[in-house]
């Protein structure tokens, strides 16, 4: 055998064995499961902690090499447990175990406690988490769920925040048009469609008898934008993307941002927009919903409807008045205000949703849709500059 076929067989043949391998680590071990690969050093202490979340068992210990669930809700486990999938896992993978162990095992309990909480790797799923029990949180472990919701905030914003203030500035900019221009502030495709009555055929070209131009950044209030978020169980990955979008707007001077949650009542946080980590602290997440309350309450605030954008942000389950709520939003869109749907505001795509109260805005000019937060600065754009909104084609 050459020495160029020896080398592609000993490739091949690791290939193979690491192919066997992963199916080994997914599989769980076991006589039933075909691979008769142990496991042994790393590998064997990789499978553990998967075994400790993925088993099939009771919380007892493995029984004929069958995985079993072994976490059992104690806290000392569940520390150790979290240090070894943080060393043998990218985090990308703990934080998908992490939220597996607060769903499947019922560990949500352990948060309470600070040393917990200092070993967990922090996401947007588990601040939100933390805000549903921080009713229940001793004093002891506030300070500590604080540092890690800012921490996890202070991501987002590095992530958000500067795409979102140079688009929408630049919105803001095009939506103050001015009729006499200099040259570098003509926006060409309006004024050549504005224009298109002076084409001369003779000559191949329009004549731009009047010009259009983009206006110049000012340091009054351009437009208001309320945010309206629904602070139900289902929406809390939403809410702190939203607490951070708003605060994000409310640094911008031509901005004027309102921020408002509600479940069957209403609280305005907008006075607390400066620090996003007040305001998810301000939610209380669970609990009803009255659509209707908060729209009433929203409308109220508006002074200068066409100058406006409101942002609902809730899964359409209306416990108030269906009716009212529809009448409301169509008053406000008739006065000139921008009204925008959003089903969620997060990473995962669409909720479950009320379909009926979706079509019935749909049909009033406001479609209703899942945003993720890379789409929201354009989704933002376009309501700022009343043109058609990038409603995801999958919806």
């Amino acid at each position: 055998m050459s020495a160029t076929s020896a080398t592609a067989g000993s490739a091949a043949d690791a290939a193979s064995d690491e192919r066997l391998r992963r199916w080994r680590l997914v599989l769980g071990g076991g006589p039933e499961e075909g691979t008769g690969r142990p496991l042994t050093g790393t590998d064997a202490a990789m499978d553990g902690a998967l075994a400790a979340l993925y088993g099939s068992g009771d919380g007892k210990e493995r029984r004929g090499g069958r995985r079993s669930a072994g976490l059992e809700g104690s806290a000392p486990s569940v520390a150790r447990w979290l240090g070894d999938i943080r060393t043998y896992f990218p985090a990308s993978v703990v934080r998908v175990m992490q939220r597996d162990a607060l769903d499947r095992l019922g560990l949500s309990a352990l948060l309470l406690e600070p040393e917990m909480l200092e070993a967990v790797e922090a996401d947007v799923h588990l601040v939100g988490t933390l805000l549903s029990l921080s009713k229940a949180m001793p004093e002891t472990t506030k300070e500590t769920a604080r540092a890690v919701v800012r921490k996890v905030v202070e991501d987002l914003e590095k992530r958000l925040a500067t795409r979102t203030r140079s688009t929408l500035t630049g919105a803001l900019d095009r939506s103050a048009r001015i009729s006499r221009p200099r040259h570098r502030d003509i926006d060409w495709d309006r004024t050549v469609r504005a224009n298109l009555k002076n084409y001369l055929p003779e000559y191949g070209t329009v004549v731009p008898e009047r010009l259009i131009g983009y206006g110049r950044a000012a340091r009054s209030v351009k437009k208001d934008v309320v945010l309206c978020i629904d602070q139900s169980g289902s929406m809390a990955a939403s809410v702190v993307y939203a607490s951070v979008f708003g605060a994000v707007l409310a640094s911008m001077r031509s901005i004027a941002t309102r921020l408002v949650v509600f479940d069957t009542s209403v609280v305005d946080l907008t006075d607390q927009l400066d620090d996003p980590v007040d305001v998810l602290f301000g939610t209380r997440l669970g609990g009803g919903t009255d659509i209707n309350r908060v729209l009433a309450y929203c409308q109220s605030q508006i002074t200068r409807p066409a100058d406006t954008v409101v942002v609902l942000i809730s899964d359409l389950y209306e416990g108030g008045i269906r009716d009212e709520m529809l009448k409301r939003v169509a008053s406000m869109k008739a006065s000139g205000v921008q009204f925008v749907t959003l089903l969620a505001l997060s990473d995962e795509g669409a909720p479950a949703y009320d379909r009926e109260h979706a079509a019935a805005l749909a049909a009033l000019g406001a479609p209703a849709f899942a945003c993720t937060p890379d789409l929201f600065p354009e989704v933002m754009a376009a309501a700022i500059e009343k043109r058609p909104l990038p409603v995801p084609a999958d919806i």
